[in-house]
């Protein structure tokens, strides 16, 4: 069945779809005989109360009521984790790896869910993880929900096919989806294997950034999001409906596919973003700016101002900063950043991260650029440069990203990273210094 999309038309507009012409009554959420003898479901991604310009509600109407399963029972998942996450195995030191293998076992999406990190707590809603996923197959008899928090899928490698509840959308690389907490979905390969990431948002669910000074316009425009067009499955037969509650996968038997909603409305909807549309702002004068004005989404925290986590990309953009060091300087910050590569080269990594790689920075652990990209700044005629051939993004967050096991002794992680810094000699080794007074 093909995709059909919609404009999203802003975060917190009222949307609607339907499959079938009537089914939606204006004026009417649960009207005593719905159309058609469908059945009416509230779906809810904030607390009832909450203020009106921030409340996710959507109603649906559907073929079968969602409480049509067997019970849950456990799932082993080696890989995947969820909180409390570890601090035993997370040292204060940088940290990159290669992409993650393709298995000698084939895998759908859910198998092939990796977990490197995360922070926060699933059962207060706060915090984020950060996994990696690949497939080599599609998902046939099997569904899968999130309870624990939404899910931003930054494919790397491969053109995906997203079934949900809500409709058809299908994604590539240089595009993002979210899934939020409680949608049902499958996961379909459109050509060869897949490979990408996935930050999961325990916290308020991702938003657009507050502009400030910038003003009415630049970075992610409301009008650029594309929501799906209603479509329903009326399959009957034996289905697993699988969950990821409290960190932990679930199973439970169907007789039916749960994506069968005919109909639906509200402003909680899975949606999906084109990353060439981001309006970059970057400075005309001097100085490397904060990476904070290439802020995509975020997720608020209780403090204002600091984020529970904010998705940063690095997109293709024009660099014409004058008698300026141009690649990101040497920092130490109190936010924590778990950095991936979509395509081409990163301007202060430009060998060793590689697409499909990712790297590590916690709190106040010192990095900035490698050995080769810091000579290269300093020696090199600046003119306005264009960047072409990159795409890179960071899960930046308030809280440490607590590594798990797996990822901390992974045979991709590279032992060693810290070597890039090695050729950097002091100024002194470069050139005589007077003495001090």
């Amino acid at each position: 069945m093909p995709t059909s999309l919609s404009y999203l038309s802003g975060f917190g507009n009222h949307l609607e779809s339907e499959a079938l012409t009537g089914v939606l009554i204006k004026g009417r959420n649960s009207p005593q005989n719905v159309p058609l003898g469908l059945f009416t479901e509230q779906l809810s991604g904030s607390a009832f109360t909450t203020p009106r310009h921030v409340n996710l509600r959507s109603w649906l109407y559907r073929l079968r009521p969602s409480v049509l399963h067997s019970e849950f029972t456990y799932v082993t998942h080696p890989a995947l984790a969820g909180t409390p996450f570890h601090p035993t195995h997370t040292p204060p030191t940088q940290m990159r790896w290669d992409p993650m293998p393709y298995p000698t076992i084939g895998c759908n999406f859910i198998e092939g869910l990796m977990t490197i990190a995360g922070n926060g707590c699933i059962a207060m809603q706060t915090g984020a993880a950060i996994h990696l996923y690949c497939a080599t197959h599609s998902m046939q008899d099997e569904y899968f929900y999130n309870a624990d928090g939404d899910l931003l899928i930054i494919p790397e490698e491969g053109h995906l096919r997203f079934k949900t509840e809500f409709g058809i959308i299908d994604v590539s690389p240089g595009e993002i989806i979210v899934i939020q907490r409680g949608i049902k979905f499958q996961v379909h390969i459109l050509q060869g294997k897949t490979r990408g990431y996935i930050c999961e948002n325990f916290g308020l669910p991702f938003r657009l950034p507050e502009l400030g000074v910038i003003g009415a316009n630049g970075l992610a425009s409301a009008r650029d999001f594309l929501i799906p067009t209603a479509s329903y499955e009326d399959r009957q037969g034996r289905f697993k409906l699988l969950t990821k509650f409290q960190g932990q996968l679930w199973q439970s038997d169907i007789l039916h596919s749960p994506l069968d909603i005919v109909a639906w409305h509200g402003n909680y909807a899975p949606y999906k973003y084109d990353l060439s549309l981001f309006n970059t702002l970057n400075s005309v004068s001097f100085d490397h700016p904060d990476p904070s004005i290439f802020t995509m989404l975020t997720s608020p925290s209780t403090i204002p101002g600091v984020a529970n986590v904010d998705f940063v990309i690095f997109p293709p953009r024009w660099v014409v900063a004058n008698e300026t060091f141009r690649p990101p300087y040497y920092h130490r910050n109190i936010m924590s950043e778990y950095m991936g590569l979509i395509k081409g080269k990163y301007d202060a990594k430009e060998t060793g991260f590689i697409p499909g790689g990712g790297s590590l920075h916690n709190c106040m652990s010192a990095h900035g650029p490698d050995y080769h990209a810091y000579n290269k700044a300093i020696s090199t005629s600046l003119q306005p440069e264009y960047y072409a051939d990159t795409l890179a993004f960071m899960f930046e967050s308030r809280q440490i990203w607590q590594l798990t096991a797996n990822a901390l002794h992974a045979p991709f992680r590279q032992k060693n990273y810290l070597d890039c810094w090695k050729g950097l000699k002091s100024c002194s080794q470069r050139q005589t210094l007077p003495l001090p007074k």
